[in-house]
């Protein structure tokens, strides 16, 4: 079998880009579960764009932090940096879609 030649790309982004505070808020939500209770399950997605932040996925772990997610969301973005117009941490609609995890996937996990 012969080595053939390819093309090989990579994508970086740096401090700021939507990815970035996307994954930003993801991990704070994370957080957020393990510290109320080390065994939380959690599948946490972030999307942001203009003036707007949505969260989804599937949770087992306290109730409460679901509750949270809007000032989880709105702290990560203050903290971050983020007030002009477009998008302002006090601004911006935070739609959270998070969901408790199904019984049969957590016998299965």
């Amino acid at each position: 079998m012969s080595r053939q030649n390819y093309t090989f790309t990579s994508e970086s982004v740096s401090e700021g880009h939507p990815d970035k505070v996307c994954d930003r808020i993801s991990d704070a939500v994370l957080d957020a579960f393990l510290t109320e209770e080390a065994e939380a399950r959690v599948a946490c997605e972030t999307f942001a764009t203009t003036d707007r932040v949505v969260i989804g996925g599937e949770v087992r772990g306290p109730g409460d932090v679901i509750g949270r997610v809007e000032d989880i969301a709105r702290e990560c973005v203050r903290d971050i940096g983020y007030e002009q117009d477009g998008f302002h941490w006090a601004n911006m609609k935070v739609d959270s879609y998070l969901h408790a995890q199904s019984a049969h996937i957590a016998q299965g996990v």
